[in-house]
């Protein structure tokens, strides 16, 4: 699997002076600002246009127009670098799943890839929109279930964010300012095939065993989207990290009871880095030491919430220094509804 990023990356106290001149922000409430960025958990963040070009970046329709032109090629470089990295070319995809909540394109970003990666005419295609945070996790989902009626296939999952294109303009709220600490551009890609024979490369490669979904009740104000006059907007609230540590412990005991596992036997965690609040919720309703959410910490600290990429981003970094041979692993993707979905891995 491969991450891609654009080629602008800019400290958070750049981002911090650009937010205040967009939302056009006076001096009373630049410190609110300030104090939340500076508390994001955020040290830097890529944005897929350099930072001048967003005072000219008014308006749905030109932000989406470079939505689907970005997105396409940012999400061309990280599928690319995935296939390379398995030895693979594009006509060996049976499916490609992707996964977008920062944009619209009709016909389907999977379908403008068809051309610039060869893929095949037949190639079996499914967009994701609307899982928000929690696509990469349940695309990966959705790519297992595939996978088990088809086990001799390959199946590609992208999850591509231009998160830095829905940046507030009007009628600013806490959320935006919040948001607008918090979230990156980015894409992540990966391959994987149901073929137990399957040559796994020199890097070790976990399984995916089990997954689940759930969606928390009575949590749907809690955090999305609503469209407005000037784009998306964020709605998020102050009770996300609180239905989280509620909720989470007993989706994630009772999944793991099914597979006859207990939190104690997972050792290598994959947890969405929502913010520095939603971490400390994983880590508190599941008790979990800061080992186990440094690389969400980390990934946060350097390229920000990258939306439903985000946990495809860090278990690459889990890859890089991979756990023993033989062990779990658990993925905890976290989006709208609230949702979570999980994802047993065996190493």
């Amino acid at each position: 699997m491969r991450s891609a990023f654009p080629v602008n990356r800019y400290p958070q106290a750049d981002f911090t002076r650009k937010v205040a001149e967009l939302s056009g922000l006076g001096p009373a409430q630049r410190p609110l600002l300030e104090r939340l960025h500076g508390n994001a958990g955020v040290d830097t963040r890529h944005t897929v246009l350099p930072l001048p070009e967003y005072c000219g970046m008014w308006g749905i329709v030109p932000a989406n127009d470079r939505y689907i032109e970005e997105a396409t090629a940012l999400g061309e470089r990280a599928l690319r670098g995935a296939l390379a990295a398995a030895g693979l070319t594009g006509r060996d995809v049976d499916l490609l799943i992707v996964t977008s909540v920062t944009g619209v394109a009709v016909p389907s970003l999977d379908a403008r890839l068809i051309p610039r990666l060869g893929l095949r005419s037949d190639v079996k295609r499914l967009p994701i929109f609307g899982l928000g945070c929690v696509a990469g996790a349940a695309g990966l989902s959705r790519l297992h279930d595939y996978l088990l009626a088809w086990p001799r296939h390959t199946a590609a999952l992208l999850a591509v964010e231009l998160c830095s294109l829905t940046w507030p303009r009007t009628e600013v709220t806490t959320a935006d300012l919040v948001a607008s600490g918090l979230f990156g551009d980015g894409a992540a890609a990966l391959v994987a095939t149901g073929r137990a024979d399957a040559d796994r490369g020199p890097a070790a490669v976990p399984r995916v065993v089990a997954t689940r979904s759930e969606v928390f009740p009575d949590s749907g104000d809690t955090l999305g989207w609503r469209l407005g006059v000037d784009g998306f907007r964020i709605i998020l609230t102050a009770e996300l990290a609180e239905v989280v540590e509620r909720r989470l412990s007993s989706s994630v005991s009772g999944f793991l009871a099914e597979q006859g596992l207990t939190v104690d036997d997972i050792g290598s965690w994959v947890c969405h880095p929502g913010g520095p609040k939603v971490i400390d919720a994983i880590q508190q309703s599941l008790k979990l030491p800061d080992s186990a959410v440094r690389l969400s910490r980390r990934s946060l600290a350097e390229v920000g919430n990258l939306s439903s990429a985000s946990v495809l981003h860090i278990l690459e970094q889990t890859m890089g220094s991979p756990p023993p041979a033989g062990s779990a692993g658990l993925m905890i993707g976290l989006g709208p509804g609230v949702s979570a979905e999980l994802v047993l891995l065996r190493w």
